[in-house]
């Protein structure tokens, strides 16, 4: 049985290290960067390495040549995702994964499913259109909460600023289940979806930074005295019942490297 080959585009924090648990399940991984410094990097974790910068160029065509691409990147340029897409029609290539963000949802005191609105003049709301109806491949979107894990710690955030809106709650997931998610995601075949990606469970932002700040051994942090609460929470239920998944890291209070 032949190797899967995976593209991830986008090698940074999160596309490494998936890249690098993809190759201990025995797939292939062809991964991009922007910078000439970083291939080293890459190509010592045994990814096949490419320079990739949407915004400036055409994609190299060997690099679509893959079971499943994966959009990891943060550009803002419009016309670089169309032009990307572009290049997708024209490979072999049939399955994507988008990766977007929860910053999607507006602070509206609620809850938010996927079902939910989104910010009607947001880029990523109008990038995740783009792969979601085009019927050429088949789009899934992952909206990540805020990403942690090994060398970023949210006791190092806020370091010299106040922290907003201290009794809001936080909507947060970590590297590992990001991962495990991605992962699962391709085992299952599971396209055509989006979904929220945020561990069930939601301290106040003031519990969480309090402890966050302690794991490090630094000071308590310092709040924003406001009047008004402004909050929003990611509800991850579609995630878990669709894909039977359960959190490695559920309790944000119980923070892990």
């Amino acid at each position: 049985m032949s190797k899967k080959v995976y593209s991830i585009l986008g090698c940074g924090w999160l596309g490494i290290s998936l890249a690098e648990f993809l190759i201990q399940k025995n797939a292939v991984i062809k991964g991009s960067t922007r910078s000439e410094e970083k291939l080293k990097v890459l190509k010592e974790s045994g990814i096949q390495s490419f320079i990739v910068d949407v915004e400036k160029e055409i994609v190299d065509s060997d690099f679509f040549n893959c079971d499943v691409l994966l959009i990891m990147i943060t550009s803002k340029d419009i016309n670089a995702y169309q032009n990307l897409v572009n290049q997708i029609e024209k490979s072999r290539l049939k399955k994507v994964i988008f990766i977007s963000s929860t910053s999607v949802y507006p602070r509206n005191n609620k809850t938010y499913t996927e079902k939910d609105e989104t910010i009607d003049d947001a880029l990523l709301v109008w990038v995740e259109e783009l792969f979601r109806s085009n019927p050429n491949f088949k789009t899934t979107i992952i909206r990540f909460a805020g990403l942690y894990g090994g060398k970023r710690q949210p006791g190092n955030w806020f370091a010299k600023k106040e922290i907003p809106q201290p009794n809001g709650f936080v909507n947060m997931i970590h590297r590992d289940d990001c991962i495990k998610i991605i992962s699962k995601i391709i085992e299952e075949d599971v396209f055509e979806e989006t979904f929220n990606a945020c561990a069930d469970h939601h301290p106040t932002r003031k519990e969480f930074y309090i402890k966050a700040r302690k794991k490090l051994g630094k000071s308590e942090p310092i709040f924003k005295t406001e009047s008004k609460l402004i909050f929003k929470k990611i509800s991850p239920t579609k995630l878990i019942n669709r894909l039977n998944y359960q959190f490695i890291h559920n309790d944000l209070l119980d923070l892990k490297d």
